[in-house]
């Protein structure tokens, strides 16, 4: 049988791969480091939200006021008396103080919780303060008081921003990227903190002192 005019044809060569240029290994940190410091960034954020109004509420803790009739006379000794309510009531911390405001009001004060009985009547006010759900852990995390692991975390979690900030200036190349649009966004950025900081007056306005003056130097 004749072959078929012109031959077999040749096999396509293999394309080659481009090689991975700069732009894609910083795009690949920026995606990973992303990925792993979403955790982070929402206890830090909501956290951050909640501590920014803290003159305007406890943000980590709720205050409550609830009232119990026992039905009849507390008696025994302030302690014998603090027991018994705190047995019915299901109370099992440790009273911190126990003593007599006058000789029928009886103050039993625990942490953040305070038991006012009447012990004429069994009347009882029982008030404090319960934490608030979720936001007292991610507000504890976030002030990072005493606790030398967690300021690790939170340390390589600052490092660990610094490089996400970095790698996405260099994440557009072209009008897009730093020299464009991006660089006009970053400027802008930098400006809103400058501009209140101007605005404001700074650390010394609000300081309560004078600000700060600089030593003249004497005239020769």
């Amino acid at each position: 049988m004749a072959e078929a005019s012109g031959g077999a044809a040749p096999a396509a060569k293999a394309e080659k791969k481009p090689r991975s240029s700069w732009r894609g290994y910083n795009r690949a940190i920026h995606r990973d480091l992303g990925h792993v410091a979403v955790g982070l960034t929402l206890i830090y954020a909501i956290s951050g939200l909640a501590v920014n109004h803290i003159l305007d509420w406890d943000p980590s803790f709720v205050a409550y006021s609830e009232a119990h009739e026992l039905g009849a006379p507390i008696p025994g000794t302030e302690e014998e008396a603090a027991a018994a309510v705190m047995k019915q009531l299901g109370v099992t911390a440790t009273p911190r103080d126990v003593y007599r405001a006058d000789p029928s009001d009886l103050q039993v004060v625990l942490d953040k919780r305070t038991l006012h009985i009447n012990t004429a009547n069994g009347h009882v006010v029982d008030e404090g303060q319960r934490p608030r759900f979720f936001l007292r852990v991610v507000n504890w995390l976030h002030l990072s008081r005493g606790k030398k692991a967690w300021t690790v975390i939170a340390d390589v979690y600052a490092v660990g921003l610094i490089l996400l900030a970095l790698s996405g200036l260099l994440m557009m190349p072209g009008r897009k990227g730093l020299l464009g649009r991006g660089g006009l966004f970053l400027l802008l950025g930098i400006a809103v903190p400058i501009a209140y900081v101007q605005m404001s007056g700074g650390p010394e306005a609000h300081s309560g002192q004078p600000p700060a003056q600089a030593p003249s130097t004497p005239e020769k």
